[in-house]
């Protein structure tokens, strides 16, 4: 029989289910608020040429403050995503939506690129809130529709990306790319305390350091060898369309095309085909099991790679290279992120270790991507492209997959 003090201890884990209207809407205001925040992380990347310009510099010279906001983004969820396993996410939400915020509106008013790039870093690492509630849509939901729960909240969270670029784009062009920045910052303000007040009420009783969490991401990892795989898996993923969207505005804008910001940003129209993907991805993880979904879209990416390669010269090689490439990444995305939710007893510590991953091999290539660029062209892009692809697979073939989310499998 279980204890007194076991029972009140899974109640404190347990979040209170709030009646009325604000219950039926967490999920859909969840999403809107990840598609929000998620655009904060790629904002500077369709704005480059604008920043450039403002600052007397060179798109490729400005690149690299797309991938400090990655980095940033990376740093915050190690310092801040483990906390939702222990602390209040009501208020947490809260705090960092406001200083995501204030972030931005400095970034709006940065004379050079180093301030610019501060400011970046501090919104991106605060502007972790998507992963602070995705643990808890995955806790909520019931267990033959958890992978379509998580889709939901990943489909917000390419809208957004493909909002930053689209949006980005064309607003930067009319009215700069100060605008974009402080009417991000409006509506991360707004959606971020919007949902921080529909969050359930959660009567947590932390025990140990605040920190404890970020303290055991290695042992966590170690421990289980579906979260491991589905880290490494996404790392290379992400790195790969990384390095190839990140760099597209450089390609787009520059001598192969001439094409304006605005007239780039709208390329980011084919990342919509990520928020079509991710229901139906989920509708698959949830019947096949996670590893089958992920070597279907490793082998679209890897499909992909060679498309970007010819869309350096022809236009409708990029139009299906985009398109196949954000497929790719959000069915991956949706099964390793519901493999890596539902591996451990610590759903937001493992949620941590799985997305750090993924942003850390996204902001290597991206770096890298951009260097490539300047030396050897849209040719230099691709090959990183192709190589993280490479070693996000060889690097986990020597275990055996698991099967279905949830299941942890001895290393063979």
């Amino acid at each position: 029989m279980p204890t007194a003090s076991a029972a009140r201890a899974r109640q404190a884990r347990t979040p209170t289910r709030q009646p009325g209207t604000a219950h039926r809407f967490l999920l859909p205001l969840i999403a809107l608020a990840t598609a929000v925040t998620a655009a904060n992380i790629y904002l500077a990347a369709p704005l480059l040429p604008l920043i450039a310009d403002d600052f007397g510099s060179t798109p490729s010279a400005v690149a690299w403050v797309a991938s400090v906001a990655q980095f940033g983004y990376a740093a915050g969820l190690l310092v801040f995503a483990p906390l939702g396993d222990s602390v209040d996410r009501r208020r947490l939400v809260a705090v960092l939506s406001l200083v995501t915020a204030a972030a931005l509106v400095a970034g709006a008013a940065a004379a050079g690129t180093t301030a610019l790039a501060a400011a970046v870093l501090v919104a991106s690492a605060a502007t972790v809130v998507p992963q602070l509630l995705v643990p808890l849509v995955a806790q909520r939901a019931p267990a033959d529709r958890r992978a379509r729960h998580v889709a939901a909240v990943i489909a917000g969270l390419f809208t957004g990306i493909v909002a930053a670029r689209v949006l980005g784009g064309l607003i930067g062009q009319a009215f700069g790319w100060r605008v974009v920045f402080v009417g991000a910052a409006v509506l991360t303000a707004v959606l971020g305390l919007a949902t921080a007040y529909v969050l359930p009420v959660e009567e947590r009783r932390r025990s140990g350091p605040l920190f404890a969490g970020l303290v055991a991401l290695p042992s966590v990892v170690r421990r289980s060898p579906d979260l491991w795989r589905a880290c490494v898996r996404q790392a290379g993923m992400y790195g790969a369309w990384s390095a190839l969207w990140t760099s597209l505005a450089l390609l787009l804008t520059g001598s192969a095309y001439h094409l304006s910001t605005a007239s780039a940003g709208l390329f980011g129209l084919f990342g919509l085909a990520a928020s079509v993907v991710a229901p139906l991805a989920g509708g698959l993880v949830d019947r096949f099991g996670a590893a089958k979904v992920v070597r279907s879209a490793y082998l679209l990416a890897a499909v992909s790679v060679p498309l970007f390669w010819l869309g350096g010269q022809m236009l409708w090689a990029l139009f299906a290279a985009a398109i196949a490439i954000h497929a790719a990444l959000v069915t991956s995305h949706v099964a390793n992120q519901t493999l890596a939710l539902t591996s451990t007893s610590t759903p937001a510590t493992a949620n941590t270790a799985y997305v750090v991953a993924g942003f850390a091999g996204g902001a290597t290539a991206s770096a890298l991507a951009g260097s490539a660029f300047s030396h050897f062209g849209w040719g230099g892009v691709t090959a990183v492209a192709g190589t993280w692809l490479v070693l996000g697979w060889v690097s986990t073939a020597i275990r055996r997959d698991s099967g279905k989310p949830g299941s942890v499998t001895p290393v063979q």
